[in-house]
């Protein structure tokens, strides 16, 4: 999308020179990229002891196992 932008040509510099892009657009984009990244990390932190997941690995690996010993009897079936 095209826009444009009054941005201070020193917050463009140090953008450019803090993401290491030569481009201004590609400098804006990943400026933009991080802030959006960290917002999200702020806000699954804020969640923290909010959510409970009862979550049993043990159950859920073997469950894969199962899965995993079936699809290898489908396969030798097959031949």
């Amino acid at each position: 999308m095209r826009a444009t932008l009054n941005i201070p040509d020193d917050l463009i510099s140090e953008v450019q020179k803090v993401t290491g892009e030569k481009s201004k657009t590609k400098a804006i984009v990943v400026a933009m990229q991080e802030y959006i990244r960290q917002k999200k990390i702020k806000e699954l932190i804020a969640l923290r002891g909010k959510i409970r997941i009862d979550y049993d690995w043990q159950k859920e690996e073997e469950l894969e196992m199962k899965a995993q010993r079936k699809r290898g009897l489908t396969l030798e079936r097959n031949r």
